[in-house]
């Protein structure tokens, strides 16, 4: 693979217009020059290392590549050969063009937001082989040269003028704002979090993992035999961290809400058992951490094509609430959103359409939790429903049903209907449209982390910065 070819990503954004046309060996004269400006994105250094297979993380890791001799986060030096080539295969000598090679040296390195301009100049023509000699250069927006050096082209022999191809659109989940998450709570004191229950790989591996980036400080709760063979299984050292015996999950459960009760753990997180069986702990009447509040599931939703952090709730613990309970879930979400800095979200509530009908119950909830949010019963949002989940999160789709609404087009809550449409959609999102969902149950005396086995690690990091955010938060609900 060329560098015109590994770079098509990039090329798709190098002019905006719908021709472009060559220049054939016989027009072109030594001297003439062609340039191209561009600023360099965390998109465009996540595309070239998608391409390239160049996770140098310098490239990749921010807090890596400040504690680096530049500084700073360093653009690939494939992005520079990058523009070469785009210059080369847009402008001069253009279409048909074939590239043969490069001898390119980077004189400094690009930062992003950093803007690049390239220019190359023809510096020689061999009429008997019909190749080009250029002279390429490339300065930052302070005039800084940061590359310079030579590529050799066989120009075309044929004039073409050619309509710029449409290039597939190219997302990619950079999940920056999982990452802006982790810096909040990066440098605080980690949480103490009992985690109920940890006996496979895959639970004691996510709070070995969080323990290990600094955001928790684990007490493992279940049976001791049993943990120890799974530390084992995955080469996870407990040593460090306390262990509670406990003969088995359900007395995991109890004893890992008896930490949090007496203040031990400031979190809890569930291990290797079924959902149900925490809570059923965390809500016993007389030794749980019921409040005022019902409990709820909340999903931080780092969705790559949508411009903000997206809540949806609830997806994991009430079946198919009522009224009431909506009521609480909503209270729920738009307290979590208030700590994650939005400060005045905009709640949609979701049904099948955007009108209210009588036989549609989530229809006619949504009217009656709007106009409870208009006297007070839901504070701190805008409320807005029903809405059909297009017009929620698209302004176009809620400009073609003539919406007017503060929420449409760009809410930062989803409420679903029941828990089976909220799994449904969370999971949709998740393997359909790459996105990461960081899951918290709010309502108790404690933030309560639900891992699941197909949680990628970012996604189980991002759940526990999640809590430690709730968990540092006063007051707690009543």
């Amino acid at each position: 693979m060329n560098a015109l070819d590994a770079n098509a990503v990039i090329l798709a954004a190098v002019s905006s217009e719908n021709v472009i046309e060559n220049r054939i060996f016989a027009e072109i004269s030594v001297g003439d020059a062609a340039s191209l400006t561009r600023q360099a994105t965390r998109r465009d250094i996540d595309l070239l290392a998608i391409v390239s297979g160049d996770v140098n993380p310098i490239h990749m890791d921010a807090d890596f590549a400040r504690n680096s001799p530049f500084h700073k986060v360093v653009a690939h030096g494939l992005y520079g050969s990058a523009l070469v080539s785009g210059v080369i295969g847009a402008k001069l000598p253009g279409p048909g063009g074939i590239f043969l090679g490069q001898d390119i040296r980077y004189l400094l390195p690009v930062a992003v937001g950093d803007t690049l301009t390239v220019t190359v100049t023809v510096s020689a023509k061999d009429e008997a082989s019909g190749e080009l000699r250029l002279d390429c250069r490339g300065a930052n927006q302070n005039g800084q040269a940061v590359l310079s050096g030579t590529a050799y082209v066989r120009a075309p022999t044929e004039k073409l003028r050619v309509p710029r191809p449409d290039l597939p659109v190219v997302r990619v989940g950079d999940h920056e704002r999982f990452r802006a998450l982790m810096d909040r709570v990066r440098g605080e004191p980690p949480l103490v979090v009992a985690v109920a229950h940890p006996c496979d790989a895959a639970a004691l591996g996510a709070a070995v993992e969080a323990a290990q980036a600094g955001l928790i400080e684990p007490i493992l709760v279940g049976p001791r035999a049993k943990i120890l063979a799974a530390a084992r299984a995955t080469g996870a050292d407990c040593a460090p961290y306390r262990l509670i015996d406990a003969p088995h999950s359900a007395a995991a459960a109890a004893a890992a809400v008896a930490l949090a009760r007496r203040g031990e753990a400031q979190a809890l997180m569930k291990g290797s058992l079924h959902s149900d069986e925490l809570l059923h702990a965390v809500l016993d009447p007389q030794e749980g951490l019921r409040t005022g509040r019902r409990l709820s599931h909340v999903y931080l939703i780092d969705a790559p094509g949508y411009p903000r952090p997206l809540l949806l709730t609830d997806a994991a613990v009430n079946i198919a609430p009522d009224l009431e309970a909506k009521r609480d879930i909503i209270q729920n979400a738009v307290d979590l959103a208030h700590m994650l800095g939005v400060a005045e979200p905009r709640v949609a509530v979701l049904s099948a359409v955007e009108v209210i009908n009588p036989n549609l119950r989530s229809t006619l909830d949504a009217a009656a939790l709007c106009k409870m949010a208009d006297r007070g019963q839901i504070t701190g949002a805008l409320v807005d429903g029903p809405l059909a989940f297009d017009n929620a999160i698209s302004p176009a789709s809620a400009r073609e049903k003539e919406l007017v609404s503060a929420v449409a087009g760009q809410a930062d809550i989803l409420v679903v209907p029941d828990l089976e449409a909220g799994n449904m959609l969370a999971k949709q999102l998740t393997f359909l449209a790459g996105a990461d969902a960081a899951g918290v149950v709010l309502g108790a005396r404690v933030p309560i982390v639900l891992t699941s086995r197909a949680d990628s690690a970012r996604t189980r990091l991002a759940s526990c910065a999640v809590a430690g955010l709730i968990a540092r938060a006063a007051p707690r609900p009543a």
